[in-house]
């Protein structure tokens, strides 16, 4: 009987592994390069929309700063900075949303975002999301925006945004506690 010539074999083995890996779950991505990624942190899928420096005397960006309080109000030589987060559950039940981000520049400085009153309606709320949901929920300001995703508000130093890139980092609520993070474009 004839033996098979090594051209053949070799076709047949990478078909087979080619056919083995369809229908397979992709691997995690808890790390992105650019802002746009979906992020696996624990069971939700989050995505940084855009981040941005926001300028109170726009009148797009005055809508985004109601309800901060004047305690958290800039000091001379910051600067707004908004990353709008979109998050999703694909799973079939409901799950808490993380509730600890933050950005991290390349000197190691840390800045969390900042508290905002409950008339701002485009700031992120930490909360439980349904099961099958997309936070901000559709229909809402936040929404409906043209970033399409909640506001998580910071207030960053002029001169930490030349510690680029920075990286906004999302921990999980629940264990193992993962850790998602992403480069944001500044």
């Amino acid at each position: 009987m004839p033996r098979p010539r090594p051209s053949v074999l070799l076709v047949a083995a990478l078909a087979a592994a080619a056919l083995a890996g369809c229908g397979a779950k992709s691997d995690k991505v808890t790390e992105g390069t650019t802002e746009g990624t979906y992020l696996d942190v624990g069971d939700l899928k989050y995505q940084v929309q855009i981040s941005r420096l926001l300028n109170p005397f726009s009148r797009e960006d005055r809508s985004l700063l109601v309800d901060v309080p004047p305690s958290q109000s800039l000091a001379s030589g910051q600067q707004w900075f908004g990353v709008f987060l979109r998050v999703q559950n694909t799973t079939g039940g409901p799950l808490p949303m993380a509730s600890r981000y933050q950005i991290v520049d390349t000197q190691g400085n840390v800045f969390r975002p900042i508290p905002v009153g409950p008339k701002n309606v485009f700031v992120f709320r930490r909360g439980r999301l349904g099961a099958n949901d997309v936070f901000p929920l559709a229909n809402t300001p936040a929404a409906d925006s043209t970033t399409q995703g909640a506001l998580l508000l910071f207030r960053i130093p002029n001169a930490d945004l030349e510690n680029r890139p920075l990286e906004f980092q999302i921990r999980s609520p629940l264990p193992p506690r993962e850790i998602g993070s992403v480069a944001l474009d500044v």
